[in-house]
Formats: structure tokens, sequence, C-alpha cells
């Protein structure tokens, strides 16, 4: 493989792309590229949101103008806080004006549940409360129920500058509380771009079974399913049932 044979375009809430790189690195099949632009978004707001969108508009304009096969917005909170009719209707509209398919980290995170056949979840974050509760509201939108959520509330600033090796250790901590939570649960859902938790994701689920989302497996899941033929090297299902699910019949 000497040339990327696929372009994912992603729009990085922040400035810096650090660990949503190396993540999608790791986990991606070879040949599929990360293609990054970011906004500079202050804090898990609706207001600070609402002030980066006509930046989200710009960096969809600049993504149409590389060979990107799909454009995808990266950051829950960003669509938590909008909803899942508003944020559906931008990205209509980012697809209209780009010609390209938008999608978004959360709804990459529904389409995953819905292929999995799973309508009840736990979820582990590092969020304040009003940033899970909107999350959850938005999956309900969808036919999505969270059984059970365990959080390390954080706000952006401390999320940026997190070790990852203690966010690691943090997602086998709540992510295992959240799966005892919820028996019932079918899928644990982990989001955050900036969480360092990949390696989480295999150990979790042979521990208890049941499949784990980050945003980069599930966002790279759809873009590896909207590609049908194209796809030219299969992905490692080392990392995880959603990635490994991705290409099957």
């Amino acid at each position: 493989m000497i040339a990327p044979w696929y372009q994912l375009g992603y729009i990085i809430p922040h400035r810096q792309t650090d660990l949503d790189g190396y993540q999608f690195y790791r986990v991606a099949p070879e040949g599929m590229m990360l293609v990054t632009t970011g906004m500079d978004l202050a804090e898990y707001s609706l207001a600070a949101v609402e002030s980066q969108l006509h930046a989200f508009h710009g960096c969809v304009d600049l993504l149409a103008k590389k060979p990107v096969d799909r454009i995808a917005l990266s950051g829950v909170p960003v669509a938590s806080v909008l909803g899942r009719t508003r944020m559906r209707a931008l990205l209509a509209e980012a697809s209209d004006r780009s010609g390209i398919a938008c999608d978004t980290d959360l709804e990459a995170h529904i389409a995953t549940l819905q292929r999995l056949g799973a309508e009840r979840i736990a979820l582990a974050s590092r969020w304040p409360d009003a940033v899970n509760e909107a999350l959850t509201a938005y999956l309900a939108e969808a036919g999505i129920e969270v059984l059970a959520c365990r959080s390390r509330s954080r706000n952006l600033a401390q999320n940026k500058a997190a070790n990852p090796m203690a966010d690691h250790e943090l997602a086998l901590a709540l992510g295992s509380e959240a799966l005892e939570a919820a028996p019932r649960a079918q899928a644990l859902l982990m989001p955050g771009g900036l969480w360092f938790a990949i390696h989480a994701v295999p150990l979790l689920e042979a521990k208890h079974g049941r499949p784990v989302l980050l945003n980069i497996l599930s966002t790279t899941a759809c873009a590896l399913r909207g590609a049908g033929d194209r796809v030219q090297v299969a992905p490692d299902a080392r990392w995880g049932r959603v990635l490994a699910s991705a290409c099957a019949g």
C-alpha cells in the first residue's frame, strides 16, 4: 500500500490534532488517511458551540476542496447540546453544500448501535452532568436507552490536559462500573475524541462480553461501510467488535 485509497475528512472541535489522529492510525486499515481541520471550542455549552457554527461551515468548505470521501464532525458534546433535529439539519446542509456525505461521531454511534441491535446501553464519560443528560436525550430520540451512566466530570480544558495512561485506567474503571451497574445493557458507549481509551476496548469486551464504542471506532466503521466494495484492507478485529462488524455482511 503506497497511497491512500480512502480519505476521511475530520473536523476536530479544537485547534490541535493529537490523540484523535494517533488513535485513528492505530485502528484504521492501512491506506485510510485522516484529513483534519479544526474549530476552537472553548467549553461544553450551547453558547460556545453556536459561536463555532460559522467555523464549522468554513471547515466543510475547506475539506470539500480536498479529495475526501466523507466528512465527519468530531465532538459528541457538540451534537448533544445542539440536539438531534438541529444537528441532522446541519449535516444535511453541509452535505448539500459540499456534495459529500457528512456525518458526526454521535450519529455514527447511533448507526453502529442500530447495526449491532443494541437499544439499551451503558454510558461512561469524562463530562459534566449537563452534557451527559443532553447526550442521553439525543440517544433517546433515536430509540436508544441509557440504563446507567458513570462519569468523571471534567471541563474541556481538563480533558485536553489529561494524561493518556491515566485516561486508559479511567476507561477501564468507568467502563466496568457502568456495565456492572447495567446488566441488561447490550453495549457500552465511551464517547470523547480526547479520551485515550482505544487499548481499553479489547480488555473491556473480553471481561464483559459486550461491544464497546469509541468515537474513532464508530466513525471509522461508518466510513468503511460507506466505502462499500472500495474497501481494500479489512479492519483488524483485535480492536473490538465495532470494527470487526464494519465489513461483515
